[in-house]
């Protein structure tokens, strides 16, 4: 890395299935970017250390991570991946952990609130006082942002876990959220969707039920957004709306 490392910042987006990991002077000036999947906590963690080592240093890093996480500075267990279902990560001292090996500063939020942020300054949501980022895969996350801030409280919002009207074709699927069942998450999930017909929307037919049942619940979810946040725009992202004929 032929760049000043006291201008470099690393980023890790912490995912249930990988983690994107990159150094950049910008968010439009990427010199270094890799992937690994998301293994043992211990694993994982430890190629992700090894990667930003091998690269020449970085002045700080941000980790947008999935959760729950605790995002209360005051906090003892600030930094760490929480009482999260991904087996194996619970209590995960993520933040701490990489900014001892790495000698840096670092930031963290969740994922969703990452990509709201990334959405509100370099993206769609530019210019919005009010803008929710939802993603939609293996799990349904939002993040918020009002005036350029995210939106926390006594933990973040999981606004994956909202309850739903039942659409009229899918009323005896008991819904995959091993808490809830049939909360948001349990019905329009990537898990919940192949529950059910056995594979992804993108392997379905375009005609087939599943895409107005599936398109029928994130209605509902925007409409509720709406009627909680009044944003000037929704961004929906996610492996399940990368659809044809889905637009976000």
């Amino acid at each position: 890395m032929s760049a000043d490392a006291s201008n470099l910042f690393g980023a890790v987006e912490a995912g249930g299935t990988k983690f994107v990991l990159a150094i950049g002077s910008g968010h439009d000036e990427i010199v270094a970017q890799t992937q690994i999947p998301t293994t043992t906590r211990d694993e994982t963690l430890q190629r992700a250390i090894e990667w930003f080592q091998g690269q020449g240093g970085i002045a700080a890093l941000g980790i947008a991570s999935f959760g729950p996480v605790d995002l209360d500075p005051a906090s003892p267990a600030w930094g760490f991946i929480t009482d999260t279902p991904k087996p194996g990560w619970s209590q995960t001292d993520v933040a701490v952990r990489l900014g001892a090996a790495l000698g840096c500063p670092v930031g963290l939020d969740t994922d969703v609130n990452g990509a709201a942020i990334g959405e509100y300054q370099h993206g769609a949501a530019k210019g919005c006082d009010v803008a929710i980022y939802v993603t939609v895969g293996t799990g349904i996350g939002g993040g918020a942002t009002i005036g350029g801030e995210t939106v926390k409280g006594s933990r973040h919002p999981e606004m994956g876990h909202v309850m739903l009207r039942r659409h009229p074709q899918d009323l005896d699927f008991a819904g995959a959220c091993p808490v809830h069942g049939d909360c948001l998450e349990g019905l329009a999930s990537g898990p919940a969707i192949k529950a059910r017909w056995g594979t992804s929307l993108s392997d379905l037919a375009p005609d087939h039920v599943a895409h107005q049942i599936i398109a029928d619940y994130l209605a509902q979810f925007c409409q509720t957004l709406i009627a909680l946040y009044s944003p000037q725009r929704i961004i929906l992202g996610g492996g399940s709306c990368r659809q044809p004929g889905c637009s976000t």
